[in-house]
């Protein structure tokens, strides 16, 4: 089983500088990161999914939603053969406080599918 953190961030300052085709934001921002995290594990498996723990596990929504389930399915639509698993979100950090936790996790998944499958970051 591999493990990562999604660790909370903290807007130091934030300028929206425009807005993305895709609807997103351009921003400008400078960060620090907290010591607080959601866990993300990883157990190698034929099948991709993820399911959510913790005490803010129920705020989550429908797993297909989640970041994490995004990020590694666009890896995967870039990388024919990529090899997956079962993530386990254990998730401490509040949804939609802009603390970045949903990218945070994402990023971790990422992480984990790069060490199982031996890409460079």
């Amino acid at each position: 089983m591999l493990m990562e953190d999604g660790r909370a961030k903290v807007n130091l300052t934030l300028r929206v500088v425009g807005r993305r085709v895709d609807g997103y934001h351009d921003l400008e921002s400078v960060v620090a990161f907290a010591d607080c995290a959601d866990r993300l594990s990883l157990a190698p498996g034929p099948e991709l999914d993820l399911k959510t723990t913790g005490p803010l596990a129920g705020a989550c929504g429908e797993p297909s939603d989640n970041l994490v389930l995004k990020a590694a399915k666009l890896l995967g639509e870039r990388m024919p053969g990529l090899k997956v698993g079962s993530f386990t979100l254990d998730k401490v950090l509040p949804v939609a406080a802009g603390i970045g936790g949903g990218s945070a996790d994402a990023a971790a998944a990422l992480r984990l599918l790069a060490r199982l499958n031996g890409l460079a970051f």
